[in-house]
């Protein structure tokens, strides 16, 4: 037997049961749920707004403003009575369809979605009752409805129970990184030579060639550093390698401009980026489009050009992010929520941005950032993080390893990404194929054999 195609306008009345007594303590927020992710929260009408109207459980429920954003539902027992205003319209369902076949109707394959072509209005976009009531949906018997939902349920809990343990997994591989990059800047992960160049020797010949510098007045000359104390030692280091702090291995640290030196109305479209903590993603640096300057406002702020080899680092925000300035960006300019760095030669610039986003580093950083509002950095905090300085020789290996066991990594996580992908296209199809009237429903038994892998 052929399921019958039906519009919602002979399926839906809309409830507009007016509050007898207003009751500002009913009007409550109201969060929908699609596909298991919580949408934008819709909200009804403050104290002292339009007329109001009572909600009753079992009603199918929408946002005018946001249905094509997934805010729709099924009134729950708990919220029987609730209040709200006609921007957050209920229906009555007829008897022969449930108001959660509705639900998944629009659930299926995201086909709330499709609903923003039906919004009108300038500014603030809406979809009305009677637009709503023109949709045609398949209608199968009430006992078909029931069954199909029941299977829809378990496939979701199912999918659900899948997607929380990749989310472990994910959790995991996090915690691995986090072991090989914790192993390797204690020494553990490669092999010491006791011919290289040790850690002390390095950073004497570090302060040797600053001096000179300072003499030959092309760096400026620092504050004297205090003695690292025991207490400040996060963790124990081969002989061969010594503590040290960031300010004596940096030949400069510089704070991007000040805000008041830049502004919006200098931005302009293809021109010279910026680099902001935002634009530092995963160890690299990339452009924004809404955020250039012209040649012209880089010449004012020269002293803020990056160059090749140039670590920054975000001050505010997420510790630790850094990356280094590579030849594709040569010549961008340092934002004003970012700071940048030139080391010594001796330090190997992926060993040193390795040490910044490891957990040790961030974790001194965040405690001793300042600021109310938001986590901020300053030079003396910069200049005060202590260092593991390991031979150079070393630093190249511990980077070359790094970067083998770190692909590692990250060919597990596609996996586990290309697995979360599949569960979540099993799902929608074995969706689709529900309103089909023969389709068969097969889709659930890949689900759960996934599971059993």
């Amino acid at each position: 037997m052929s399921w019958k195609k039906i519009k919602l306008g002979e399926l839906l009345t809309e409830s507009r049961i007016p509050a007898i007594r207003p009751d500002t303590n009913k009007r409550i927020k109201v969060k929908l749920k699609v596909l298991g992710v919580e949408k934008r929260p819709i909200e009804n009408e403050k104290e002292g707004a339009t007329k109001q109207f009572e909600r009753k459980r079992g009603q199918f429920i929408y946002g005018r403003q946001n249905f094509h954003k997934g805010a729709f539902g099924i009134v729950p027992d708990e919220l029987d009575g609730f209040e709200s205003s006609a921007d957050l319209p209920a229906f009555d369902v007829r008897g022969d369809c449930l108001a959660t076949w509705l639900f998944y109707f629009f659930k299926i394959g995201n086909r709330y979605l499709e609903l923003e072509k039906l919004a009108r209005g300038v500014g603030s976009k809406r979809i009305h009752p009677e637009q709503l009531s023109q949709i045609e949906i398949p209608l199968p018997s009430i006992e078909e409805q029931k069954h199909l939902i029941s299977k829809f349920r378990r496939a979701e809990t199912q999918s659900s129970e899948i997607s929380n343990e990749f989310t472990h997994q994910l959790h995991l591989l996090k915690q691995l990184r986090q072991a090989f990059l914790r192993e390797a800047l204690q020494g553990k992960l490669v092999v010491q030579d006791l011919n290289d160049e040790s850690g002390s020797e390095l950073l004497t010949r570090i302060k040797t060639e600053k001096m000179q510098l300072i003499r030959e007045r092309k760096i400026r000359k620092e504050k004297e550093l205090p003695k690292i104390g025991a207490e400040e030692i996060p963790f124990e280091i081969p002989k061969n390698w010594t503590w040290c702090r960031l300010g004596e291995i940096a030949l400069s640290i510089s704070t991007g401009p000040f805000g008041t030196m830049l502004h919006k109305s200098d931005y302009v479209e293809n021109g010279i980026p910026l680099v902001n903590p935002m634009n530092i993603i995963d160890e690299r640096i990339v452009a924004s489009k809404k955020m250039m300057i012209n040649e012209r406002t880089r010449e004012r702020l020269s002293n803020y050009i990056l160059k090749k080899d140039d670590i920054v680092l975000g001050r505010r925000g997420e510790m630790g992010r850094c990356a280094i300035v590579t030849e594709d960006e040569n010549g961008w300019l340092c934002g004003t929520g970012s700071f940048f760095l030139r080391i010594h030669s001796v330090i190997d610039k992926q060993y040193f941005i390795k040490y910044l986003s490891s957990d040790s580093a961030k974790s001194f950083l965040l405690n001793s950032s300042v600021g109310s509002t938001m986590d901020n950095l300053n030079h003396k905090i910069l200049n005060s993080l202590v260092f593991p300085l390991a031979p150079l020789s070393e630093q190249v290996r511990i980077v070359t390893k790094l970067k083998q066991l770190m692909e590692y990594c990250g060919q597990l996580e596609q996996s586990i990404r290309h697995s979360q992908i599949q569960i979540e296209q099993l799902l929608q199809q074995l969706l689709r194929e529900a309103l089909q009237p023969k389709g068969k429903h097969n889709q659930i038994d890949e689900i759960n054999l996934a599971a059993e892998h």
